[in-house]
């Protein structure tokens, strides 16, 4: 699998907890930094704001982009937005869960399917892909042959839909109409784990629809 351009895209891990439905989980989360040594944007701001900063250096940071609302993806958007003075961008349909972690604040501004987004000298197609949650998206990179998957789709498969606000037909459907379409040398980077490719996922798409993943 070939790597997407360093220079371009940094990975960040940091580590915290996801709360949904009464349960907690302890989890290790990517944080994606895309652009260039000038400007950039955020995907998932995740549990520690500080060291997202100390990642961007003196970038400027262009907006924080939430794949979903999930709480370990968001709840370090709101300190990060703070500090660096940028918006935080969620589409509208993960209102609900974006209000469970903050009920007094709003985003910024929506992300819209098919709205193109600028990082440096990267250009992001917004990809709307609900099922995971429903205003989950993935942000595809043309030029970089990579895509943003938050909690979509996986090294192995796609996110988990046991929980509410989840379908699991959804994000099938999602993965089958979006995704997959991609070429299949794309890079895929997810919001926990490994990195995969279009290519290496899509040969399993039947299984997971059989399996009911």
């Amino acid at each position: 699998m070939t790597d997407t351009n360093p220079s371009a895209v940094h990975k960040l891990v940091t580590s915290g907890t996801f709360t949904l439905d009464g349960g907690e989980w302890d989890v290790d989360n990517n944080v994606w930094i895309v652009g260039n040594d000038r400007s950039a944007i955020v995907i998932d701001a995740a549990h520690d704001h500080e060291a997202i900063a100390r990642a961007l250096g003196d970038r400027e940071l262009m907006a924080i982009v939430c794949t979903h609302a999930h709480n370990d993806h968001i709840n370090a958007a709101a300190q990060l937005a703070d500090l660096a003075d940028a918006p935080i961008l969620l589409h509208p349909d993960d209102a609900p869960l974006w209000h469970m972690y903050y009920p007094d604040r709003e985003p910024d501004a929506p992300l819209l399917q098919g709205e193109l987004l600028r990082a440096g000298d990267v250009e992001l197609k917004v990809l709307h892909t609900p099922g995971h949650a429903p205003g989950a998206v993935c942000l595809y990179a043309a030029e970089l042959g990579a895509v943003f998957t938050g909690d979509t789709l996986f090294n192995g498969g796609p996110g988990a839909t046991g929980r509410s606000y989840s379908d699991f037909p959804q994000i099938i459907s999602s993965i089958k109409e979006r995704l997959i379409p991609l070429p299949e040398e794309t890079v895929v980077h997810p919001g926990h784990g490994a990195s995969t490719t279009i290519g290496e996922e899509a040969p399993h798409l039947q299984e997971w629809i059989e399996r009911g993943y």
